[in-house]
Parts: structure tokens; C-alpha cells; sequence
């Protein structure tokens, strides 16, 4: 959908990185710039950079980049149109309609209708006689009618089409059915309901809006929970339960439990800040989202050996993103909806005494090695040093912390603290020495040609025209001067002669910003121009001279234009050629 360029400029001018982009990350001033940790890949060493001067960020470690629109195209995970509206509407700035398609965000707010309406069918459902044995169930479960009223709790009758037939009263089609999950196609193309004889959960997302549903079986019946899949408004993997709830607590803790009912239980309990991953190992993507709203996250997963397991595998994401780790077990092999219905009114403070007493994620992965090994023995005492110091002390960075549990180890194993503490420190360095090397790696991977697959075979002129491409979008009041001094049809890499004739185009008539090229150019295009954009030293008048000159003695972009070019471009092409040899005597 095309913008006037003076709407995408003050939308530009008025939606500034430094200041959208501190609700999704930690950023600090390095410089003009702000530098903080990725908020699209895990990371330790910050290579994130926001660059005030011309509102764009770019990262040196996945090479994502681009402007405003492109970081909310990624954060939000929404297409062009969208971004431009949530921008627009953080702006307090009427959006142009000129009545082109955008039929993927009609879609978006069809399955989002859909997805309320479904809701509210299964609430519904509840109250009649199709719906007793999911009314039963909840209340068995010891959930309160408030409880199951503020978490839109449901079922869905056995039928089959019942809440297809109710929808398509709706005037929803098949298509959009089975956009939202909530219908599946038989062999003969007819929708029956996805979900059958199960208690529904709404799943919201951040906005409050029904973005999926999960329903549980009350049957032995295998599987006994399906989840909606990916939709247009619905990814699995930065999906959280009642995360649309936890994130309005004052708290900057996070309790994160593994299943619907242990979160809801937890709530009416009183433990507003429960989320869960619903059902899958946590990701990247949640720990990211999970940092924009705590610093601290307590895992209070099933104590079982799957549940465990899910511990080991959720503490280094969650670190990594940049969040405090807690652990609490309940205990007995009970989860946190037993925990409480076992307790009865006494199980929200014993619950508060296990938060409370919960220790940190070193703790946790300490005491796990120490449960494996004798310490009555020296074989034992040998294995568990060995075993912590290499996978848990070496990745403690705070010099503090780790002089903390080097102490507890001496403790426990009669060793002495100065011996750990330089076991520890000769593994750190080679932990590090690990990081620096992937993070160089990285950064390699991301410099190589990408966007420009030509750049490769003619780094030299590839580089002189990403200096001119950096240089035009800096001094646009040049274009004219360039234009005629160093035309596209010179540039030999076809990427970045298609981009700088389209920064060009834009300044010659008007100016050219990010948000002008944000739709004209893919994701990856826009992370390659952010980073040409990103040098540290801008180039200068004497700069785009000699990338000039640069580009004429290789000279191999001519005869390649030439092959393609129409009679009219070639006439205007002898008639520059004339006019710079006159220029040059």
C-alpha cells in the first residue's frame, strides 16, 4: 500500500527509535548512539545499535535492520500496512485511506472476530446442558465462577459443527474458518469444528484480543491437549497464557508455571504475575517477551522428570535473556493447581513461603550435580567440583557471585576456596574466548554479500557504491550532482545499483528516508542498507570522488547495463558520457 512520502516523513519525524524502542530492551549511550542486547537473537555481547541520526538500527550479530516501520514489522511481528497504523496511531496521526487492497490485515481482524466470537460460543456453552460436563470439570478442579468468567474458560460441544454452523450464520466463510483454526476441511472441502468435547482456554494476546485457543480432552482420549496452530494473528512460539494479565502487576517477577490450569489456579489464588509457555519448551522469542515486563522470573514447573527436564532447558534461555532466575519445586511430585487444591485456604501463604525460599538457577543446577555423586568419597567430591565449576561457575560472569558459590563448594567439599575460584577463572577464559569467536563468526556471516550476491566478485566497486549509497543518503541535496556525476547505470552490482537509484529518485523529487523504502524493500535488503548506514565515520565530499573514480576504473558496469538498457536510456547514457569528457578537459 503506497503512503505520500510527507505522511511516511512525519511519521519519521514523530516515532523515534531511541524512544519506542526502550519498551522492548535495555539500551545504553554509546556515543550519539544507543547500543543494547538483540531483541531478535540471544546474545551476550550487546551488538544492537540504534542510530538517532537517521532513526534506524541495525545489528551486527543476525543483521537485522532497517527504520521505525521495519522494527515493528519485526517486534510485533506485523506486515507493513500494520506497522504503519500502530505507529500512526502511537503518533496521534490520521492514516491516508486511498482505497488499495490490504486484504492481510481484513484477514488479520476477520480470524481476530472469529477468534472472539469462537470465545464466547464456548463461554456460552457453559451455561447449557451440552456444556455440563465442562462446567462439571472446572468446578471439580476447585475454580470459582469469577475465576472461570475473567479467564473466558469454555467448551466445546461434541457435535462436531456446532461452532461452525453458529459462525457461519456469521456470515464467515470457509476460508477464514480455517485461517483461524477453529475449523478443519473433511475430504469433500466441508468444515467441521477443530474442536470437540473439550474445555477451552482463550489463549490473549498482549492487546487483550483472543488470538488462539487450547482444549483438554475429559477423556483418556490421546492427544489430550491441542493447541490452535500458526495463524495470521497467533505464533506457538511467543505465545504465553495470561500474559495479558501478568504484565498490568506492579511486579517485575514473573512466576512461569507449565500449564493452563496451574497459571489459573495460581491467580485466584492471588498470584496475578503466573504465565505459562502453553505446553512447549520455552523459547528465545518468550524469554524476550517475557523481558519486556520483568526482571526476574521464578520457574515453578512440575516437579516430575519431564518437568525438571523443562527447568534444565528454560534457565540458560531465560538468562541468556537477560532476566534473574529463581526455582521453586513443590513438593511431593505435585504441581502448583495441586499444591493449592491440597492446601485449601492455607495454600496461598505455603505457597508464598516456597517463592520466598526458592533458591537461584545456580543453586538449582548446583544441587542437581551434587544429587548425582558421593561427597563421602573423593572420587565424588572430585566429580562434583569438576562437573560445577565447568558447566555452571565458568558461566557466572559477576565476580561476586562467583566468589559466593565457590565459597559454598569449599564448604561442602573441605577444597579450599582459592583453588575453585582459579579452576573457575582458567574456564571462564576459554567460555569466553567461546563467545568472542561466535560472536566474530556472526558477524562475518552477516558482512558476507547477503542482500548484494554480486558483491563477492567486485568487493571493490561494491564497497565504492555502498559509500556513495551511505554519502547520497546523507547529503540529499547532492542528488542532482550525483545524478549526473555518477549515474546508476555505473554501478556494477545490480542491489546496490537498484537501491541507489531509488534513493535517488526520492531526493531528486522530495527526500528519501527509511519509511520510504520500508515496503519497496524485503527485510533482509533493508537489515544490508541500515547497515551501510551504519558507519562510524560518515563519508565526505572527497569520500564520493574517489568512490567515483573507483567505479570508472573498473568500468565493468557499463558493458553490463549496456546489454539491457533501452534506446532512450542509452541516448541519455552517451549524451552524461559527453558531457563528463567535457567537464574533464
Amino acid at each position: 500500500m503506497a503512503f505520500p512520502p510527507q505522511f511516511l516523513q512525519e511519521l519519521e519525524d514523530r516515532c523515534r527509535l531511541e524512544e519506542i524502542a526502550p519498551r522492548y530492551l535495555s539500551l545504553k549511550r554509546r556515543g550519539k548512539n544507543l547500543v543494547g542486547l538483540c531483541p531478535f537473537h540471544n546474545e551476550k555481547t550487546p551488538s544492537f545499535h540504534i542510530y538517532p541520526g537517521n532513526n534506524s538500527y541495525y545489528c551486527f550479530g543476525c543483521g537485522k535492520g532497517g527504520g521505525v516501520i521495519n522494527f515493528i514489522m519485526d517486534i510485533e511481528r506485523l506486515d507493513f500496512l500494520e506497522a504503519v497504523k500502530w505507529l500512526a496511531q502511537h503518533a496521534g496521526i490520521q492514516v491516508p485511506e486511498n482505497g488499495q487492497d490490504d486484504s492481510m490485515a481484513k484477514l488479520r481482524m476477520r480470524v481476530f472476530e472469529i477468534n472472539r466470537e469462537a470465545g464466547r460460543f464456548f463461554y456460552h456453552t457453559l451455561t447449557t446442558p451440552q456444556g455440563k460436563a465442562g462446567l462439571a470439570y472446572f468446578l471439580g478442579r476447585g475454580l470459582k465462577p469469577a475465576t472461570i468468567k475473567r479467564f473466558g474458560l469454555g467448551y466445546a460441544p461434541e457435535s462436531g459443527f456446532a461452532l461452525v454452523n453458529h459462525l457461519k450464520k456469521l456470515g464467515y466463510t470457509n476460508n477464514e474458518l480455517t485461517q483461524a483454526d477453529v475449523a478443519r476441511l473433511s475430504q469433500k472441502g466441508h468444515p467441521y469444528d477443530r474442536y470437540r468435547g473439550r474445555v477451552m482456554f482463550p489463549i490473549f494476546d498482549l492487546r487483550g484480543n483472543v488470538a488462539a485457543f487450547g482444549g483438554r480432552v475429559l477423556t483418556d482420549e490421546k492427544p489430550k491437549y491441542i493447541n490452535t496452530s500458526d495463524t495470521p494473528v497467533y505464533h506457538k512460539s511467543s505465545g504465553l497464557f495470561a500474559m495479558n494479565l501478568a504484565k498490568n502487576t506492579q511486579s517485575r517477577q514473573l512466576i512461569l508455571a507449565e500449564g493452563y490450569m496451574d497459571v489459573i489456579a495460581l491467580h485466584q489464588a492471588g498470584f496475578s504475575n503466573a504465565i505459562a509457555s502453553l505446553g512447549t519448551s520455552l523459547t528465545q522469542e518468550q524469554a524476550r517477551i517475557i523481558r519486556r515486563y520483568a526482571d526476574e522470573v521464578v520457574i515453578c514447573y512440575d516437579s516430575d522428570e519431564a518437568g525438571q527436564k523443562a527447568t534444565q532447558r528454560a534457565i540458560p534461555i531465560l538468562k541468556e535473556g537477560g532476566l534473574r532466575v529463581k526455582v521453586v519445586t513443590v513438593p511431593g511430585g505435585k504441581d502448583p493447581d495441586e499444591f493449592m487444591r491440597n492446601y485449601g485456604k492455607d495454600g496461598p501463604l505455603r505457597f508464598k513461603q516456597l517463592l520466598e525460599g526458592g533458591g537461584t538457577d545456580v543453586e538449582y543446577r548446583l544441587a542437581k550435580i551434587r544429587a548425582k555423586y558421593n561427597l563421602e568419597t573423593e572420587e565424588g567430591r572430585v566429580r562434583y567440583l569438576s562437573e560445577s565449576a565447568e558447566t555452571v561457575l565458568a558461566k557466572v560472569r559477576d565476580p561476586m557471585e562467583q566468589d559466593v558459590y565457590a565459597g559454598k563448594l569449599s564448604q561442602e567439599t573441605g577444597v579450599d576456596k582459592s583453588r575453585i575460584l582459579e579452576t573457575v577463572s582458567r574456564l571462564a577464559g576459554r567460555e569466553i574466548k567461546k563467545e568472542q569467536k561466535k560472536l566474530v563468526r556472526s558477524q562475518l556471516e552477516v558482512a558476507s554479500p547477503g542482500a548484494n550476491p554480486e558483491k563477492k566478485e567486485h568487493m571493490r566497486a561494491a564497497l565504492a557504491e555502498e559509500g556513495l549509497i551511505a554519502y547520497l543518503f546523507l547529503h540529499q541535496d547532492k542528488g542532482e550532482a550525483l545524478k549526473k556525476r555518477a549515474p546508476p547505470e555505473k554501478f556494477i552490482t545490480a542491489w546496490n545499483r537498484r537501491v541507489y537509484a531509488a534513493v535517488l529518485g526520492k531526493t531528486i523529487h522530495g527526500t528519501a528516508s527509511l519509511a520510504d523504502l520500508a515496503e519497496e524493500l524485503t527485510p533482509q535488503e533493508m537489515g544490508e542498507l541500515s547497515r551501510i548506514l551504519s558507519r562510524d565515520a560518515p563519508p565526505t565530499g572527497a569520500d564520493a570522488k574517489e568512490y567515483i573514480r573507483i567505479l570508472e576504473d573498473e568500468g565493468q558496469g557499463d558493458a553490463e547495463w549496456i546489454k539491457t538498457a533501452s534506446d532512450k536510456e542509452l541516448l541519455a547514457y552517451m549524451k552524461r558520457l559527453e558531457e563528463q569528457k567535457r567537464g574533464r578537459e
